[in-house]
């Protein structure tokens, strides 16, 4: 996430460009004036500093790498090609490590952007191996329609935070412009524990065949514990709502 935001400008001008401030994960107040990340521009429009983004840094690329590998595992999984299946999903989980650590270690690879991609990456390919590994009779029916609701109430609520706290005019080019930042989310404990408890369980599924262990109890246990997770994860981000998101730009 970056470290900070900027507040209401006065004045008429042109776009500033600074270097990087960085101060850890959480963010900072700064006054109109303050220095922009590096790659960023602030614009001035209507009275307002706006940031404006590079996108393309390496966590965000590495999070559209993952998206881009979801079709591909569901179709090994259709396919029943489990073995390789299971070695792309490997594969997966690595971008997805050094997106994080990346942003977390250089400062000027954080991004509004990501604070966003990532969760829809991760969101993307859970989504894409549950409904592949229920065709494959891997996962439950009810528990892959419970996961799909879920993070389809999720993606919806950040489109509508996108409206919500972009600033006019709200045209499709610059709502769809992944270069003006908004809004930065924050995802709950549980959500996380969520995310994690939901990949072992595709980890195990997709392993299942591989070492014939497919009607293990201890299978069926995770998903219960799965499913357990996924709502109460539902739940935490109703009951905090706003806290879960922080507006960039002050209208």
């Amino acid at each position: 996430m970056p470290s900070w935001y900027v507040s209401r400008g006065s004045g008429a001008g042109g776009a500033e460009r600074g270097g990087c401030v960085g101060s850890g994960p959480l963010s900072v107040h700064r006054a109109a004036r303050a220095v922009p990340p590096t790659g960023c521009l602030v614009a001035r429009s209507r009275g307002l500093l706006q940031q404006y983004e590079n996108p393309w840094t390496i966590p965000n690329i590495l999070s559209m790498a993952r998206m881009g590998l979801a079709p591909v595992l569901g179709y090994l999984i259709v396919e029943e090609n489990f073995n390789v299946a299971l070695g792309v999903f490997v594969l997966a989980g690595v971008t997805d490590l050094l997106d994080g650590f990346i942003a977390h270690n250089w400062a000027n690879q954080k991004s509004a952007l990501g604070s966003a991609l990532d969760p829809l990456a991760d969101k993307i390919l859970i989504s894409v191996l549950y409904v592949s590994l229920t065709c494959a009779n891997l996962i439950p029916v009810s528990l892959t329609s419970m996961i799909i609701l879920r993070d389809v109430a999720l993606i919806a609520a950040v489109f509508y935070v996108r409206y919500k706290t972009l600033s006019p005019p709200r045209t499709l080019s610059r709502y769809f412009n992944p270069c003006y930042a908004t809004a930065q989310l924050k995802p709950t404990f549980i959500s996380k524990m969520n995310t994690a408890v939901q990949l072992i369980l595709v980890a195990a599924s997709l392993a299942a065949p591989v070492f014939n262990y497919v009607d293990s109890v201890y299978l069926q246990t995770l998903w219960c514990i799965t499913a357990f997770t996924t709502v109460t994860s539902a739940y935490s981000y109703y009951h905090y709502g706003r806290k879960t998101v922080q507006v960039i730009n002050n209208k």
